[in-house]
């Protein structure tokens, strides 16, 4: 823990009226510099507001006289069965919002039966985190660096804990101009674990455009081959967002595709991720499993994701919110809370499973 940096260390469930406040009762908590590398975009944050507002493109048609009840929120993706669609993003730095950091998130994920996603750039190691949701699937994130030797010294690790599936990161070969960061002057006030580990450098003291300096500015399909090798497990491309970039990985041995555009944190002025999934989906084709992220505050929105084309469906910053607040606890709450949204909504469709809400036909919004 930093000596200067306060974290929060509540541990408790938390009240939700809906995910959106969270927001701003997590500013109260979490310091000024670390909040705002959590919430920010990149530049003016149009792209970010752009997520949000991309579910009102599309309409759910409400359904009755469907004779069911109590819809099924159960699902199996990469051979993995889960009590729930939506699953923990790979999200940095969790140490910022919480003093237990990934550890409680993967507990919280773990209550509900979910799928927790670490990333290279957590404040707790891989086996920590893997250890801390005793037995749940967890995913594993990599921020590719330059440096090889690391990369497979981590890609070892993943192995060794036994993590389920790699997501390669492609879309931050450099950093977005965060400027909630360049405001904070925000350097990370604590270490982050896996770069702690292995190498003299654990990034404490650093910004963000600093830590990317060392990833890998030129990724290329022989990466992702090179990394399905190397480690025998699957490979998720995360940061497409072109149907032409979904082709290129899976012909390169991707075992899953991520459509997401970094929460808005990198290429502003792009599109929203959820008006880019159902082409992205389309040339996909069902031949692997698609993930999707980026904007996620409703269920509604998971509702009329996984009916555009996604398997599964991420967040990160509602549940970091809820780790502020509440740590595990308040993480199992906010996956709890938007279950619940999720299921009241596939009722009212007339959707018994998720299975039914794949087949699902929205309308397109012309208003």
């Amino acid at each position: 823990m930093s000596n200067t940096y306060k974290q929060s260390t509540n541990e408790q469930a938390i009240e939700i009226v809906n995910l959106d406040e969270l927001q701003e009762r997590a500013k109260a908590i979490i310091p000024a510099g670390g909040f705002g590398y959590i919430s920010s975009g990149s530049e003016d944050e149009w792209t970010l507001r752009a997520n949000r507002e991309a579910f009102n493109h599309k309409l759910i048609v409400p359904r009755a006289l469907t004779n069911m009840e109590k819809p099924l929120i159960d699902t199996s993706v990469f051979g993995i069965s889960l009590k729930t669609p939506v699953m923990m993003a790979p999200t940095a730095a969790q140490g910022l919002a919480h003093v237990e950091g990934e550890a409680d998130t993967a507990r919280g994920v773990a209550a509900v039966g979910g799928l927790m996603a670490q990333s290279t750039y957590s404040s707790r190691t891989i086996t920590e985190t893997m250890a801390a949701g005793n037995g749940a699937p967890q995913f594993f994130q990599l921020y590719m660096s330059k440096d090889w030797s690391f990369n497979n010294a981590l890609l070892d690790q993943t192995k060794a804990a036994g993590i389920k599936a790699i997501i390669l990161t492609v879309d931050a070969t450099v950093g977005g101009y965060r400027e909630a960061d360049v405001r904070n002057k925000f350097s990370f006030p604590i270490p982050m674990a896996n770069l702690e580990d292995f190498s003299k450098d654990s990034g404490e003291g650093k910004g963000i455009s600093e830590i990317y300096a060392a990833a890998a500015q030129k990724i290329s399909p022989k990466d992702v081959a090179r990394i399905t090798d190397y480690t025998d497990l699957p490979v998720i491309v995360k940061g497409v967002q072109s149907p032409e970039d979904a082709e290129l990985a899976i012909n390169s041995g991707a075992a899953g595709i991520y459509v997401s555009n970094h929460g808005g944190r990198q290429l502003n002025g792009g599109p929203a991720s959820f008006d880019v999934l159902a082409s992205v989906a389309q040339v996909v084709n069902h031949r692997v499993p698609v993930i999707f992220d980026s904007g996620i505050r409703r269920g509604s929105h998971v509702f009329k994701a996984l009916a555009s084309g996604a398997d599964l469906v991420a967040f990160g910053r509602p549940a970091i919110y809820g780790l502020a607040l509440g740590g595990a606890k308040g993480v199992q709450s906010v996956f709890e809370h938007i279950n619940d949204e999720l299921k009241i909504v596939m009722q009212l469709a007339g959707t018994q499973t998720i299975a039914a809400v794949k087949q699902t036909k929205l309308l397109d919004n012309h208003f």
